[in-house]
């Protein structure tokens, strides 16, 4: 175990974990990131981010993921690029574990953000940022004038179907049964518009090209017979999982699994952990908001050590370091 008992442990390395560790290092809180094998997020998967204020020429997400990365260890960010694989919230000092090895901190910042679901299709990885999407209101503009399709039968579906019309040519919807689980309001607007069309009873093997997307390769799951759709990219939205499963038994989360924080907080049910990011968030799923609710963590983190009672060193209760000012 390590000794040491720090101000705060980010888990997460994203926007919000970032965005986190940058304004809990220059609070001088000598913040630890287990940023996760992964780490950087959604972002690692997106080609070129357009809607990140201050990058007026645009920036591959990546590349920004970087030096978000880069300006909260400039200011004394510790990292470790490994996976957390157990947490301990029962006590403060909390304890989070990589393996076998243990790291205590009097506050936690959880920002292990959310994962899109995918098809699961070898073409699907080779073509990611490449006309495979999953996010319209990220992406939709790279897309004007040209035919698109989206994979889905939900809200998010239509959604993503009804703002892809403000760019998109024609905006195909393909869905694996004949019945969707989209709310009558939300099908009812995607069948009005004009733009959009149908496609049921309807799964995709293939996308196609190389070296950008030329359409998808669709099999009817009723007759088996395979058909090509043109099409220059696609948006898969069957929904997102948040990754909170080391989280389930100690903090408070809604049936899909998103932990729930207080309004107008990043705090939850525990107090001095924290939630930041699409780990929270299943409405928005920006990089900006992401990074806003790590800002807000890091704020929350400091106020709570602020005013963290600190043991009377006269009785016989266990010593527990001190916050860091």
């Amino acid at each position: 175990m390590n000794e040491n008992v720090r101000n705060v442990i980010i888990i997460g390395g994203g926007p919000a974990g970032y965005t986190a560790a940058l304004y809990a290092a220059r609070a001088n809180l000598e913040p630890l990131v287990i940023e996760g094998f992964q780490w950087g997020g959604q972002l690692m998967i997106t080609s070129d981010v357009e809607n990140y204020p201050g990058y007026p020429d645009g920036v591959l997400g990546p590349e920004m993921m970087a030096e978000f990365r880069r300006q909260s260890e400039r200011f004394g960010t510790e990292f470790i690029t490994d996976d957390v694989t157990r947490v301990d919230f029962s006590e403060r000092p909390f304890s989070v574990f990589v393996g076998d090895d243990e790291y205590r901190a009097e506050s936690v910042v959880v920002a292990t953000g959310a994962t899109a679901r995918q098809l699961g299709l070898p073409s699907e990885q080779r073509l990611q940022g490449k006309g495979v999407t999953y996010c319209a209101v990220c992406d939709a503009a790279f897309w004007r004038d040209v035919p698109v399709a989206v994979i889905g039968g939900g809200d998010s579906a239509m959604e993503e179907a009804i703002f892809l019309t403000k760019f998109a040519r024609k905006v195909t919807v393909i869905h694996r049964r004949d019945e969707f689980r989209a709310s009558p309001i939300m099908l009812d607007r995607a069948r009005a518009n004009d733009k959009i069309e149908f496609v049921t009873n309807t799964t995709v093997d293939e996308v196609l090209g190389d070296p950008t997307m030329t359409g998808l390769r669709m099999r009817s799951t009723t007759s088996d017979e395979v058909s090509d759709l043109d099409v220059r990219a696609v948006f898969i939205a069957i929904g997102h999982d948040p990754n909170t499963k080391l989280f389930l038994d100690s903090l408070d989360h809604d049936d899909a699994g998103y932990l729930v924080t207080k309004p107008g907080s990043t705090e939850t049910n525990i107090p001095g952990v924290f939630a930041a990011g699409d780990v929270q968030d299943h409405i928005y799923r920006q990089a900006i908001t992401a990074a806003g609710s790590g800002c807000m963590a890091a704020i929350d983190a400091e106020r709570y050590l602020d005013h963290m009672p600190v043991p009377d060193e006269s009785t016989d209760a266990p010593a527990c370091a001190a916050p860091q000012p």
